[in-house]
């Protein structure tokens, strides 16, 4: 098993609190995650059918065997699960007793505001980082091609190329999550926006133009989009709140939160491809977002990440606030660095007061170097 960077938060709060929740995409790794690092726990699928019955027709008496802790997959499949948890754990009153895992999102954050508010932890498992893959020495050393492959756990486990993963992959889950959480019955209407949403990757959302594109209405769209987000299919990036005196761009920037899942409904199927593509910079800018996504949320601290776009055009690409800091990036495709690269960073810095210590380029070469107008970062450092 690659190790996870969340494990040691993940075991961290399971001292702290009497239930820990860990949620993510499908196939992000948590079912193997929560096996390797509570061995000692009781481990009950709801994926299972014949366990899902049982647990639905009497919870109470089902979770009679687990007072003591366990951990319950998928656990938004059983809704009563929640608040008789809620009353174990209240009279145990001890930490570190039970993990639920789940990956809608929504329905398993409604379910637990309902009952264990104050009660659990909430972690987000995203597929693999490129920390994770790095000390698995699984990196490689063509960003493109691992781009466009992708970071799902089960094609390093099984050497599955994307044509042996994606479309099984889509197909999953539009039957379950999506029908499941919209009633959505045109799949392949679904599945065009889907696509026009991979078209519109790392650029400011404009859902009338989207909606109408998709012969959808803006209630429909906002809908959709929510449902993209509470599976993290989707991730979008909030602008920055300091105008500086400008007139600022107000739309989020849209991401996919693998470049793999982004590549196959782009119809791009190699690395090669890629490099060639008309989209090469939205999706190399895609890859260093989700990058730092992961980093986030695999440590659990606050999602303090956006971009700054003016309206002029003047764009800085990623802006991190941390520890009292703010740190621009912006990040090109290109393999070979070119000092052109710092001129947004240099107006951002002019008219934000910014440092150029805290100021850098992430690029698609490989050379590490410091300069007076900021970090060059190569994409394996980032």
């Amino acid at each position: 098993m690659i190790p996870r960077d969340i494990t040691n938060h993940l075991q961290k709060l399971f001292s702290k609190y009497p239930v820990i929740t860990l949620t993510g995409p499908r196939q992000s790794g948590k079912s193997m995650l929560v096996k390797s690092v509570f061995p000692d726990l009781p481990y009950i699928s709801f994926e299972d059918p014949e366990i899902r019955r049982v647990a639905l027709h009497d919870t109470k008496t089902f979770l009679k065997a687990y007072s003591k802790g366990a951990v319950f997959d998928e656990a938004q499949y059983i809704p009563d699960l929640f608040s008789y948890l809620q009353l174990i754990t209240d009279e145990a009153n001890k930490p570190g007793m039970f993990v639920l895992t789940g990956s809608q999102n929504f329905l398993l954050l409604e379910k637990i505001s309902q009952s264990l508010a104050g009660r659990t932890a909430v972690l987000h498992l995203m597929p693999f980082s490129l920390h994770e893959l790095q000390t698995a020495n699984e990196l490689g050393d063509e960003p493109f091609k691992l781009i466009q492959r992708g970071f799902y756990p089960r094609m390093f486990d099984y050497a599955l190329s994307p044509e042996e993963f994606y479309p099984y992959y889509v197909q999953t889950y539009l039957e379950r999550d999506v029908r499941s959480l919209s009633g959505v019955v045109d799949m392949l209407e679904f599945s065009r926006f889907l696509s026009l949403c991979a078209g519109r990757v790392s650029q400011p959302l404009n859902k009338n133009n989207l909606a109408a594109d998709a012969g959808i209405s803006v209630p429909t769209l906002n809908k959709w989009l929510s449902i993209l987000q509470a599976s993290f299919l989707i991730y979008l990036l909030p602008p920055y709140y300091k105008n500086y005196n400008k007139r600022l761009t107000r739309q989020p920037k849209l991401y996919f939160t693998d470049t793999g899942l982004l590549n196959w409904y782009l119809g791009i199927h190699s690395g090669k491809s890629l490099e060639n593509h008309y989209l090469k910079g939205e999706i190399f800018e895609n890859f260093v977002i989700q990058e730092h996504l992961k980093k986030i949320r695999h440590s659990g601290k606050p999602e303090n990440m956006w971009f700054w776009r003016d309206n002029n055009g003047r764009e800085i690409d990623l802006i991190i606030e941390r520890e009292g800091n703010t740190y621009a990036y912006e990040i090109k495709s290109a393999a070979t660095f070119n000092h052109r690269f710092f001129k947004s960073l240099e107006y951002w810095r002019q008219i934000s007061g910014n440092s150029a210590i805290n100021t850098g380029v992430i690029y698609a070469g490989n050379q590490q170097l410091n300069s007076p107008n900021g970090q060059i970062i190569p994409w394996w450092k980032i």
